[in-house]
């Protein structure tokens, strides 16, 4: 059973990230393509969104493998038989639990380690891809925006880094705009900054006071269009970014450097710990459900219902508990409480499956006494 589940868990795993990571690749693509970023840069940041992705889809992934694989053992009477010769729902749920902890090591994996480091260095990537000025401007035919006030125009490039037929204007100061245009540009770096050294062009300047135009031919000209992006200092201070070990031992001094509170460094450690027990509560809660009823020509419809809305429940509570330890950290067991939810729910539906019918003797003698009554 543990092999099928794993298998089963790499299939949907797959299906499931391929869809998350292909919407996700599409939009960036687009955006990073369109500033004229090459397609390594691409390649790069898709990769670095990949832990967060695989994350999110592994409960999901989890509970669709238990599901489906103790959907097809009744199917096929396998657990029918394993039941008739003495084992019951408390001995055949102990690979589902492995399983269970298999996909929680992995959790633990990416929300410990894998995600904290990938998300800051995607920070950091599109931090030093924002202040690439030179990306931005070398897209030919197209009219760019780099700055509020600035349009940028390129008709061609040459092999030989030579811009053909450069338009610039700077309405930055709206009083006097400004408009440059040449044959021939270049793009010069000097020091940390970048230059646009125009050659054999025209500048026109327009005066509101009066509506005037004056205009002004040039053999070469620099224009410093580093300014048109603010360079600020990247925080990778970022509560989503501290070690775990950090947020264990020292959460006054990520408080601190990050500026968050204590009830975000809390709830940010303690969720990572909770992602990882929700795996496991998906896979046994999916196979403890479906051991409930008998067997009916019209399958397991109902069981499968009944295991997606107390996932869900339980995912609703987890939602709930998160705004009291974001305002206290003090109360971070609370984190933990859907967690204990989904155990009791689990012993219950084992307990149900056991005994099949308990709950109808117990509803005959109920109704019996009040008949008596």
């Amino acid at each position: 059973m543990l092999s099928q589940l794993m298998v089963m868990f790499g299939f949907f795993a797959l299906v499931l990230v391929s869809i998350f990571w292909i919407n996700r690749a599409v939009r960036m693509f687009d955006k990073l393509i369109g500033d004229g970023q090459p397609a390594w840069i691409f390649l790069e940041f898709t990769a670095l969104t990949l832990p967060a992705v695989i994350s999110a889809t592994l409960p999901i992934a989890t509970f669709a493998s238990s599901v489906f694989v103790t959907n097809r053992l009744s199917t096929e009477s396998e657990l029918t038989v394993m039941q008739a010769t003495g084992y019951s729902p408390w001995r055949l749920i102990r690979p589902v639990f492995v399983y269970g902890v298999i996909i929680a090591a992995m959790m633990s994996l990416l929300t410990h380690v894998l995600v904290p480091a990938s998300q800051s260095q995607l920070k950091l990537r599109r931090a030093e891809i924002s202040q690439n000025i030179t990306a931005k401007l070398l897209t030919e035919g197209e009219f760019l925006h780099p700055a509020p006030g600035i349009t940028f125009y390129i008709r061609d490039i040459t092999p030989e880094g030579e811009l053909r037929n450069v338009f610039l204007s700077d309405r930055r100061n709206a009083d006097v705009p400004v408009t440059y245009s040449s044959t021939q540009a270049y793009l010069v770096q000097e020091g940390d900054g970048t230059k646009l050294v125009m050659v054999a062009g025209l500048a026109q300047n327009l005066r509101r006071d009066g509506n005037r135009l004056f205009t002004t031919h040039f053999d070469d000209f620099s224009y410093d269009i580093s300014s048109l992006i603010t360079k600020g200092p990247t925080n990778l201070d970022n509560v989503q970014f501290a070690t775990t070990p950090d947020l264990v031992l020292r959460p006054d001094e990520v408080m601190k450097r990050s500026g968050a509170t204590y009830g975000n460094v809390m709830y940010e450690l303690h969720s990572r710990f909770t992602q990882a027990l929700i795996c496991i509560l998906a896979a046994m809660i999916g196979f403890a459900t479906l051991l409930l009823g008998t067997y009916s020509r019209f399958g397991v419809w109902w069981q499968i219902l009944t295991a997606f809305v107390l996932l869900v429940g339980i995912k609703m509570i987890e939602g709930a508990v998160a705004g009291p330890v974001l305002k206290n950290g003090t109360m971070w067991p609370l984190m933990y409480f859907p967690v204990l939810v989904g155990i009791i729910t689990t012993i219950v539906l084992l307990f149900w499956s056991s005994r099949p019918g308990a709950l109808k003797r117990l509803v005959f003698r109920r109704f019996t006494a009040g008949e008596a009554t």
